[in-house]
């Protein structure tokens, strides 16, 4: 048989056993990966007790499941009506555990719970249920009876004369809440009814978000009465919904314009479609055994670590390139793989020492996309060294002869040698950088995870017109158990009160506003009089007044149930209404309890500061400047694993070059476009991010393959000019996958793709400039 039918039969087999082991593995992979859409992901890992209550709160707690809904189109008292009967749908659905929409609906609370309003209201503490009292409160139902409440009244007086009822509600209502029109929230302007909703599913968990956000809709189209009306739905939840459509949409708009760009490109420079296809397998390979890295090595795997992963190592396309790209004549492939690996796996080896950084980050999601771009590569890198050569045949052309190589030694060799070009490009930089004003920095935790600014305004609308409170300032309060935790708080209201009187807060509120401590709850509960001097002091109030003998029998029970009661506790409140807003604010963290106090117009936040510096159980917590402190933390810590990963890179190309002179000419335009990028970024107004960090570390990497091939290849005419036919395909190739992700309607992957089109821009004219054909010694 002859040889080169020996090859290619050879060659077949080789690629169909690669196909078959790329989708033998994707299988498994399938099979066992775990897609998680939580967010948190992407969060800094907390330092302190400030950052892990935070990031608590932020991802965990009861406010980051609300949904805020309006709903508009219509005139108000449709909308009402519509907000009412949505409103009672959403309650019988077991998808949501609390909603609200201002009506005075008297089943907020429970049976179960009815006599302990005795012990949650407030009246014991200043009224005896005496004879007096008692007439006073009956002369006052006689009234309301004749009046337009007396629907709502009547099925409530036989058990409730006194309203301890109504006042336990009034007393958890906010200080500050939307208006009401026809016994709804609505907005200041009265055109849009307001709800609020919690979901049972976490709040940064897309996939039940979506679900609880789609049976909303569903349950809107079902009572709404006309088809003008609008839904409008917006929260933590939303949020994590819209940013996962919208990330996955990018993605696929990405991979479709890539994939075509990819081809034409290839087949440009190549002329030949089994080149594309060859060049796809080791690009292939870079997914499958990154994601499969990923996949084995952590519990779940984030979507953004997918699509992100996937779109970084779509550099692994340069590793063919520089494979064909060397081609000569007469060749074997073999020989070409061996001659330029020392130079490839320099380069592949410094891209996974750059991506070293993240993986030691403290951040989960850019571990998990550190680990899939390092595995990702290095598979890449090597199938390239050894298995493509098998698949390519005999070289036949040399690219660096091509229109497009000569062109380029042509422009190249017309360029004038400027010496004092590198130290003059970075002092400019550095002069940009340090004269442009504006802050470098992004210290915004929302940005991490960002959010289009139409949904933040939309959000914050909401809860203006909601009252929710200033979620900027905290007060913080911890104790061994929930109760010890609430008589701290009714002994720190006295205080809050007195600066709500002059007007350092506008309110305030805490776990003890609605859930007394026990002991105030057995001192209510022992002012109860016994069952005979109740009666008594009935029949006494209600003598000569028209209500019906024995129509209070409920009432008499009631009170006598609420004598025997144990006192109320956070899990008796478990499965209630009640539990979402006491559970916001009293929550237990690792081994005790912290209690929560929100504010409302704070306008003298030092006057916290001082009532918390006085009292060492008590700690003020500004929100804004702990999310500051932890991404600044986050970052620094980044910057010192870059800082290291720069220098055990600096060692890779030393060792490499072999030459202190060499490993200048490689490092430097890498360097100076690392500097140029930051300059133009800083001039453009643009703060930098943890996912700005990531796009320089991409092109830093992209730019030292530039400078490894140029340099190497520097003393040979030809050679150079293969080594320019490599780069400018390289280059091109990144510029078009990131021009595209520059395109994204998100910010965070338009930020990375325009980062990296300007690092991988500049590499390459830098790389031309300053790494320069020499004549050989």
């Amino acid at each position: 048989m002859p040889l080169n039918t020996r090859l290619r039969g050879s060659a077949r087999i080789t690629a169909l056993l690669w196909l078959a082991l790329l989708a033998g593995f994707g299988l498994v992979i399938h099979h066992s990966l775990r897609i998680s859409g939580d967010l948190r992901l992407f969060m800094p890992a907390p330092h302190d007790a400030v950052g892990r209550l935070l990031l608590d709160e932020v991802s965990q707690g009861p406010a980051s499941k609300l949904l805020l809904v309006s709903i508009q189109g219509a005139a108000p008292e449709a909308l009402a009506g519509t907000s009412q009967q949505l409103a009672a749908a959403l309650r019988a659905d077991p998808a949501f555990g609390f909603v609200s929409n201002g009506e005075q609906r008297l089943d907020m609370v429970p049976d179960a719970l009815l006599p302990y309003r005795y012990l949650l209201s407030p009246t014991l503490d200043t009224h005896r249920l005496d004879a007096d009292y008692l007439r006073e409160q009956l002369q006052e139902r006689e009234q309301d009876l004749a009046s337009p409440a007396a629907t709502l009244l009547t099925p409530l007086l036989p058990r409730d004369p006194t309203l301890e009822l109504i006042k336990v509600l009034e007393a958890w209502e906010p200080a500050h809440q939307a208006q009401q029109q026809f016994n709804v929230w609505f907005n200041s302007a009265g055109n849009a009814a307001l709800l609020i909703v919690q979901t049972r599913g976490a709040g940064f968990d897309p996939a039940d978000q979506r679900l609880a956000i789609d049976t909303l809709r569903r349950h809107f189209e079902a009572v709404r009465t006309s088809p003008a009306m609008q839904l409008t739905i917006t929260g933590p939840g939303a949020f994590a919904v819209t940013m996962q459509s919208r990330s996955e949409a990018d993605a696929r708009v990405a991979a479709v314009l890539d994939s075509v760009g990819m081809v034409l490109l290839m087949l440009l420079a190549y002329r030949s479609m089994r080149r594309v296809l060859l060049g796809a397998l080791p690009l292939a390979t870079a997914g499958v055994c990154g994601l499969g890295a990923v996949a084995a090595l952590f519990d779940s795997v984030h979507g953004i670590t997918i699509a992100f992963g996937f779109t970084l190592t779509g550099v692994a396309l340069d590793y063919p390139i520089y494979l064909f790209s060397n081609e000569q004549p007469g060749v074997q492939p073999v020989q070409v793989a061996r001659s330029v690996w020392p130079t490839l796996a320099t380069a592949v080896a410094a891209v996974c020492i750059a991506y070293l950084a993240f993986l030691v980050s403290g951040v989960l999601g850019l571990a998990q996309l550190a680990t899939f771009n390092i595995v990702g590569l290095a598979a890449a890198g090597l199938c390239t060294r050894y298995l493509l050569p098998q698949l390519l045949p005999m070289g036949v052309r040399d690219y660096g002869d091509s229109r497009l190589s000569m062109t380029l030694a042509r422009l190249s060799n017309r360029l004038p040698r400027l010496p004092w070009l590198a130290p003059v490009i970075a002092v400019i930089g550095v002069v940009a950088v340090i004269s442009i004003r504006g802050p470098w920095w992004d210290n915004d935790l929302g940005h991490l995870t960002p959010v289009p600014e139409a949904m933040v305004r939309e959000y914050e609308s909401l809860q203006q017109a909601l009252g929710a409170p200033d979620v900027r300032y905290l007060l913080a309060l911890q104790a061994a158990t929930p109760d010890a935790l609430l008589v701290r708080e009714e002994a720190l209201s006295r205080r809050l009160d007195a600066l709500t009187t002059q007007h350092v807060i506008g309110g305030y509120d805490l776990a003890s506003h609605y859930l007394p401590s026990s002991a105030v709850q057995r001192r209510r509960q022992a002012a109860l009089p016994d069952a005979a001097t109740l009666r008594a002091s009935l029949e006494h109030a209600v003598a000569g007044m028209a209500f019906k003998p024995g129509l209070f029998a409920p009432f008499l029970a009631d009170v006598a149930r609420a004598r025997t009661l144990p006192p109320l506790t956070v899990q008796t409140l478990a499965g209630t209404p009640l539990a979402l807003t006491v559970g916001s604010l009293l929550q237990q963290r690792e081994g005790g309890w912290t209690g929560l106090v929100t504010f409302t117009d704070v306008q003298q936040p030092q006057q916290l500061a001082a009532l918390a510096s006085s009292n060492g159980q008590i700690q003020l917590l500004d929100l804004k400047q702990a999310a500051e402190d932890l991404v600044n933390h986050q970052r620094q810590r980044i910057l010192a694993s870059m800082a290291a990963a720069a220098v055990l890179l600096i060692l890779v190309v030393a060792a490499t070059c072999r030459s202190f002179g060499r490993m200048v000419r490689v490092v430097t335009p890498m360097g100076l476009s690392t500097l140029v990028t930051l300059a133009l970024l800083h001039g453009f107004g643009i703060a930098l991010n943890l996912f700005h960090l990531i796009a320089l570390v991409l092109a830093a990497g992209l730019g030292l393959d530039y400078g490894l091939f140029l340099e190497r290849s520097s003393a040979d005419p030809a050679a150079h000019r293969r080594a320019l036919h490599a780069v400018t395909i390289c280059a091109t190739a990144a510029c078009v996958v990131f021009a595209v992700l520059g395109s994204s309607t998100l910010p965070v992957l338009r930020s990375i793709g325009i980062t990296v089109v300007l690092g991988v821009a500049s590499n390459f004219l830098l790389s031309q400039l300053l790494i320069r054909r020499r004549d050989p010694p």
